[in-house]
Formats: C-alpha cells, sequence, structure tokens
C-alpha cells in the first residue's frame, strides 16, 4: 500500500509544484505546458537552422576553457544514460577480496591512454543515489554478468532490495 500512496502523492505534488513554478492556477495544466514545450523544443532541435546553431554553440563551449570541463562532463553524462553510445550496458562483478564482490559497469575497456595497460574502468553506482565512484580494476578482476542492465541497476540502486523483472 506504501510504495502505492508514495507513487500517487509523488505524481500529484509533481503536478502542483509545476503548476505553481509556472504561476497557473488550472491543476494540471502545468504538464501540458512542460509536455508541449519539450515537444516544441523537440520540433525545432530537428529544424536545419536549429541544428547549425547547436553545432556552432557546441563548437564554441568545447574550446572556452573552463565551460569545456563542465559541457564535456554533462554532455558524456547524459549520453551514457540516454544517448546513441549508452555506458551502463555492460554489468559486472568485480573481486574485491575473496569473496568479497561489487557491482558496476565497465564504461572503458582500454586505459593505455592513462599507461594502465590490462585494466579497466568501472562506475559502482551509490544506493538510493544517483552518484557513484569510478574505480580502475585489472580486467582479471571483472566478472562479465548476463543480467539485463536495467536489473542490476535497480538491484544496486535499491541497496538489494529490488530488481527489475
Amino acid at each position: 500500500m506504501v510504495p502505492i500512496a508514495l507513487t500517487v502523492y509523488l505524481i500529484y505534488e509533481a503536478f502542483v509544484r509545476i503548476d505553481r513554478l509556472l504561476d497557473l492556477r488550472t491543476p494540471g495544466l502545468g504538464i501540458a505546458v512542460t509536455f508541449g514545450g519539450c515537444v516544441l523544443i523537440g520540433a525545432l532541435a530537428s529544424n536545419f537552422a536549429v541544428k547549425k546553431f547547436l553545432q556552432l554553440t557546441e563548437a564554441v563551449f568545447r574550446r572556452a576553457p573552463i565551460v569545456r570541463l563542465v559541457y564535456a562532463a554533462l554532455r558524456d553524462l547524459l549520453e551514457a544514460f540516454v544517448g546513441d553510445k549508452k555506458r551502463f550496458d555492460q554489468p559486472v562483478s568485480i573481486a574485491i577480496t575473496g569473496d568479497v564482490h561489487a557491482l558496476g559497469f565497465v564504461t572503458q575497456q582500454d586505459l593505455d591512454f592513462l599507461g594502465r595497460a590490462g585494466d579497466v574502468a568501472v562506475y559502482l553506482p551509490f544506493s538510493y543515489s544517483i552518484a557513484g565512484t569510478m574505480i580502475v580494476v585489472n580486467a582479471a578482476r571483472v566478472t562479465h554478468l548476463t543480467a539485463d542492465s536495467a536489473s542490476v541497476m535497480a538491484l544496486i540502486v535499491s541497496g538489494g532490495v529490488s530488481r527489475a523483472s
């Protein structure tokens, strides 16, 4: 009962907060406006002139000294989750010590550019958080899992309580 009640409450709260944020007095209009705005932005982004503008903006962001760091990190993070180059698609188990293992996702197979031949980069998400940590580990200590990435992520983020079915 509690998960159902919390889900309904959180959805209701999202509607109300968006309405308040946009200073709308008609319940639910905020969600409609937000959805319409997303569709409009998507339509504009597929426009040739807007594509050229976005390419120019990206070129500037890639060259600006401090902006480059923030922009590249955010772009790569978003692409890892929703882009064409999803990075959290290789669930693995890492042998920490003896029978203790950590679950994560291989994000880089080749670390030769760091002088770490034979090592891989593995992202370990934290439970009940959107944060995580990246570790470098010898590829021999990594066991690739046959489980679905979404199931492994659900298991990790829930602290081992749930998993996607």
